[in-house]
């Protein structure tokens, strides 16, 4: 996979000038099913597909953790939109989205255990081989957990990264949500992850709502995620992340405000990785 970089944001049709004409960003993140499979591209992706601009195709309804295998013809899909924009990678997340043909409309977590492990692991094989370039697999957020989990969120992921050839991408959003809705231990997993399987990061906002913090994407990033980037960074050193933002869309100036804070959380990390390296 070609290393990413820097700090980005993912595309959205009403954030497409900003991206246009913002110079820095080390990347930017395409979400598959905006984009339409037959259709030409939009103008906005083809110019930054033009100025060399690293490009992710990022996907929410592949469903690698059903107990059926992933459909071949949303695979075949995500192939043709991957060639057709030049994507360094394919992003998918740990969840499922449908059973017996019933859509949620939602990125539903998993059962960790050993079983969950093997269907996914499967799942996983089919679509990397199925896709022209490597697969990074999402942790979620969610607001229940399945009832007594065998594996803790940083053993099940270090399963997953065992058992696939997959990278991870890290979302420290979800896991700020999880620690705070289940208790899940953050540090565990920042030092589970290998940083020669993380891919990229996804830095988003959130609110605390009726006694559970919900990964919203429409809200200012608050400093629990950003406290967990700078401590990621201050583990593995330099590392891509990358910041969502998916409706409430601020004015330039705040999401260039954001994109700052994304980026001094990163500079932190980074001078405490040096230093500890030289102590």
């Amino acid at each position: 996979m070609r290393p990413l970089s820097g700090v980005g944001l993912g595309w959205r049709r009403q954030l497409a000038h900003y991206i246009d004409t913002t110079e820095g960003l080390g990347f930017v993140e395409v979400l598959a099913e905006h984009l339409d499979p037959k259709g030409p591209l939009p103008v906005p992706l083809v110019r930054l597909r033009e100025r060399g601009v690293p490009l992710v195709l990022h996907a929410v309804s592949l469903g690698l953790g059903s107990a059926e295998p992933p459909e071949p013809r949303r695979l075949e899909t995500l192939a043709r939109l991957a060639e057709r924009l030049g994507a360094v990678c394919v992003s998918e997340h740990l969840a499922f989205v449908r059973a017996g043909g019933v859509e949620s409309g939602h990125l539903l977590p998993l059962p960790r255990d050993e079983e969950m492990l093997e269907v996914l692991a499967d799942n996983v094989r089919r679509a990397e081989a199925a896709l022209p370039v490597p697969l990074a697999l999402e942790n979620v957020a969610s607001l229940f957990e399945w009832p007594s989990p065998a594996l803790s969120e940083a053993q099940w992921l270090a399963g997953v990264l065992e058992r696939t050839g997959a990278r991870l991408l890290l979302d420290v959003a979800n896991l700020h949500a999880n620690a705070l809705n289940h208790g899940t231990d953050a540090a565990e997993v920042l030092a589970a992850v290998p940083r020669e399987r993380l891919a990229y990061v996804h830095v988003a906002g959130g609110v605390k709502h009726g006694g559970l913090y919900h990964d919203t994407h429409a809200h200012t990033v608050p400093e629990g995620p950003l406290a967990l980037l700078e401590s990621l960074a201050a583990r593995v050193g330099p590392l891509p992340a990358l910041l969502e933002r998916d409706d409430h869309y601020p004015p330039p100036e705040r999401l260039t405000a954001e994109l700052d804070a994304v980026r001094g959380a990163l500079e932190r990390g980074v001078v405490r990785w040096t230093e500890a390296r030289a102590a």
